[in-house]
């Protein structure tokens, strides 16, 4: 049986900004999975919502930031990059930090005597003195009573669809007001779908676009960071974490929701034009007639649609890992679903860290995005370089290797 010093699973942003800072100091990392696995399942021509800055991976400035490939490859990569620039820097990324990528699946982790042990779908186990979780948010995908009860091929959520072209020509309802219905909405209507967006809150919101922080001039980093999550002045104090944690949970968890509102980019504005958006519309019942649905909403108005899309998003809840052993997920604290986490986002299971979405309800809005792996990476490496100061490592006995 292999061993490493420290196992992450995840090959995305959050797993792969760890790896490259705990390698740089010196210490033994196996990164476990496929990279940028989650986001190649992600629709065709979608625009990430953050500004080319704040879609950096481990860092905001530097060689292995959004500047630093543009200049190694002469990537022309406007304010706001599209989806497939931003997989294309991903893999950039990793092939620069983790080229020896373990690409294979994590079916069981468990807790033993001496650690952790991760079992492969092909049989085979690694031992680990500490494990990083960065799982990604794909299997926390948010699904409504209504849409388990109906058939797949009358209803769906957004994540279970790569391309929207089989959608042309028919009518699709959509659920939701964030950028995945807004942008989904317009992907469709681009694309020969007739489309209508069906949103619960009584006002469809958009974010302010680049002219109100250009406007600002040299003071807009004072009010706006980096980090492009939350609006201005918000924005400033979740950009800070190990701050940000500390603040009376009442008033984090308002300040938070208000980061992560549902909304769609300004850009979007523009495109959204000829499709019929619905405020305040709740769909009280679905019912499969003929091949079709008819809807019923709240305001006792009825639609006839080929297809219901629910862009509904994500409820963490780390039991949904389907290779985290009962046992083990059973002794990791948390509050509705999210792990409670300490310095170094880690757990209540010592040297078990969670990282990415799931780190939200400890340190913020921020660790729902790219940029939330600027924090997290050092974080990360300092607890580690801490707690080993106090109890000096055990050199594994082998490297896994890919």
């Amino acid at each position: 049986m292999d061993e490493t010093e420290i196992a992450v699973i995840g090959a995305g942003p959050h797993g792969l900004g760890a790896t490259e800072r705990l390698r740089a100091a010196g210490r033994e990392v196996c990164v476990i999975g496929d990279p940028m696995s989650f986001w190649h399942t992600m629709p065709q021509g979608l625009w990430m919502r953050s500004r080319r800055n704040g879609s950096s991976i481990g860092e905001v400035t530097g060689p292995l930031s959004m500047e630093g490939y543009t200049e190694d490859t002469q990537a022309v990569v406007e304010r706001h990059l599209s989806l497939e620039t931003f997989i294309e820097y991903g893999h950039w990324y990793q092939q620069r930090v983790a080229p020896d990528v373990i690409r294979r699946q994590v079916v069981h982790l468990e807790r033993t005597d001496a650690g952790f042990q991760l079992t492969f779908n092909d049989g085979t186990h690694l031992r680990a003195g500490r494990v990083l979780v960065a799982a990604g948010i794909a299997e926390f995908t948010r699904r409504p009573a209504m849409l388990r009860d109906l058939p797949s091929d009358l209803a769906s959520h957004v994540a279970d669809h790569g391309d929207y072209e089989p959608f042309r020509g028919k009518s699709v309802a959509i659920i939701g007001a964030g950028q995945s219905a807004l942008e989904s909405a317009a992907l469709m209507h681009e694309g020969g779908v007739d489309v209508e967006v069906l949103a619960r809150q009584p006002q469809v919101h958009y974010l302010h676009g680049d002219g109100l922080i250009d406007g600002l001039g040299r003071f807009s980093p004072l009010f706006y960071a980096p980090t492009d999550v939350g609006p201005i002045g918000i924005s400033r104090l979740v950009a800070t974490p190990e701050v940000f944690r500390r603040f009376p949970r009442p008033i984090f968890d308002v300040i938070a929701a208000r980061a992560i509102r549902p909304a769609g980019a300004s850009w979007l504005k523009p495109r959204l034009p000829n499709v019929p958006i619905t405020p305040g519309a709740v769909v009280k019942s679905a019912v499969p007639n003929q091949g079709k649905l008819d809807l019923e909403l709240s305001d006792g108005t009825r639609r006839r649609v080929d297809h219901l899309l629910f862009a509904t998003g994500y409820d963490v809840d780390i039991r949904r890992y389907p290779f985290l052993d009962k046992t083990l997920a059973d002794q990791v604290r948390c509050a509705d679903g999210y792990p409670i986490l300490k310095r170094g986002l880690e757990s209540s299971v010592p040297r078990l860290h969670f990282l990415g979405a799931p780190a939200a309800r400890s340190y913020g809005p921020v660790m729902r995005f790219v940029a939330g792996s600027w924090f997290s990476s050092k974080a990360v490496a300092k607890t580690v370089a801490a707690q080993d100061r106090r109890t000096p490592r055990r050199a594994p006995r082998h490297q896994a290797v890919a």
